[in-house]
């Protein structure tokens, strides 16, 4: 009896966590959103950008040596950029752009949830050999980082520098 009540409240408590605190093993959200509207909310390092709209596209290279090639990036505010990750290793990575901060809060979740499943804009998650997009306009000055936050891969250092000089 008391293996069935504990299994029943490990089943409510597990079904009660918030869909956000999912990630399956979707190779970017181009396979598992690509009908779904993109919500544009305004973030600090920007918001949701137009494909037609975009001015240049960055390739990034995702590695297993957990870093990305290039590792650092220089934006003009206003630009409208074309993120296409490219996962060239042999395990998940993802492709996640923010704020040193934000990083920081939602790698300290991905170690508790490390099934989180990403259906935000500024996100992609990409399978080994796979490739992801994002398409972000910079329309606040600043310097911002992006990230993998697959459990382990930020901790070793999975990250990069985003430079966004003012139009001014």
């Amino acid at each position: 009896m008391k293996n069935t009540v504990l299994a029943a409240l490990t089943l409510i408590a597990v079904s009660s966590v918030p869909a956000a605190y999912a990630h399956g093993d979707k190779a970017g959200k181009d396979d598992h959103n690509a009908n779904m509207e993109v919500v544009k909310e305004q973030k600090p390092w920007g918001i949701a950008g137009d494909a037609g709209q975009v001015s240049r596209t960055i390739d990034v290279s995702m590695l297993d040596s957990m870093t990305f090639v290039p590792s650092m990036l220089n934006i003009k505010q206003g630009e409208t950029v074309r993120f296409t990750a490219k996962n060239d290793g042999q395990v998940l990575h993802e492709f996640v752009l923010g704020t040193t901060e934000t990083n920081d809060e939602h790698a300290e979740m991905m170690l508790k949830f490390p099934g989180m499943e990403h259906d935000e804009p500024y996100m992609t998650h990409v399978s080994a050999g796979g490739q992801g997009e994002i398409i972000w306009t910079f329309n606040r000055a600043g310097e911002f980082d992006f990230a993998c936050l697959i459990a382990g891969h930020y901790q070793a250092g999975m990250k990069g520098t985003i430079s966004v000089e003012s139009d001014s």
